[in-house]
């Protein structure tokens, strides 16, 4: 919504798709695995001869983004991780265990109660303790439709510690964590920015797991300022 605009006036091109298990891409049956994830992405970019190519990732995205530069460097030109991390800690593997529970039990919440959890887990304090922020947010979630929708992806693997693998990037890379991130915190994407010899840490305040689409003017700066010189 906002990252695009901006490359696009900084004189870049941009190909943004949605990961498997997103409208409007398929969404096959079955677990997914985070080599399914970086075959497609992987197939995309030989498919459309962008190679090699500026990545940006957020989140998932940065997970598959990191192992296209680890894996398949002739691919990648440079690339931005987003809300990254190379491992999970207690509470980051609980937090998976728990949503894996209530999809393996066939539980169906609320749409409120999920619209809430994800308000919660997704911002930062700064968005929710401003009423008219949290209010429009709150409207946003439920009206998204059902959490489950990501079906498949919720199985891709993100509790294995890929630290000692990412001495291996040769690429230049940048880490943008966000302060307030409850899922990527940032001693977590801080680990991932010292793995890789050549990537630096920018951290972005006030801002949570969504925090491109909470400072979106801050993220696209440091995104465009990276890519510039890479």
């Amino acid at each position: 919504m906002h990252q695009t605009p901006a490359l696009h006036r900084a004189g870049f091109e941009t190909v943004v798709f949605d990961n498997r298990g997103i409208a409007p891409s398929d969404a096959p049956p079955g677990k997914y695995s985070l080599e399914d994830m970086v075959a497609d992405t992987k197939g995309l970019i030989d498919a459309l001869d962008l190679a090699p190519c500026r990545l940006v990732g957020l989140s998932l995205g940065a997970l598959i983004a990191q192992e296209l530069a680890l894996h398949h460097p002739e691919s990648v030109r440079s690339a931005v991780l987003i809300a990254t991390r190379a491992r999970s800690d207690a509470i980051r593997r609980a937090q998976t265990l728990a949503e894996r529970a209530v999809d393996q039990d066939g539980v169906r919440l609320p749409p409120a109660y999920r619209a809430l959890n994800t308000a919660i887990q997704m911002l930062s304090p700064t968005t929710l303790n401003d009423d008219d922020s949290a209010a429009t947010w709150l409207e946003i979630f439920e009206l998204s439709g059902d959490a489950d929708s990501t079906g498949g992806q919720a199985w891709v693997d993100l509790d294995v510690d890929r630290r000692a693998e990412l001495g291996r990037i040769t690429v230049p890379c940048r880490v943008v964590a966000f302060a307030d991130d409850l899922i990527s915190p940032v001693h977590l994407a801080a680990e991932v920015a010292d793995a890789i010899s050549d990537c630096d840490l920018v951290t972005i305040p006030h801002a949570g797991h969504l925090g491109h689409l909470e400072r979106p003017e801050e993220v696209n700066s440091v995104i465009v300022e990276f890519l510039e010189k890479y």
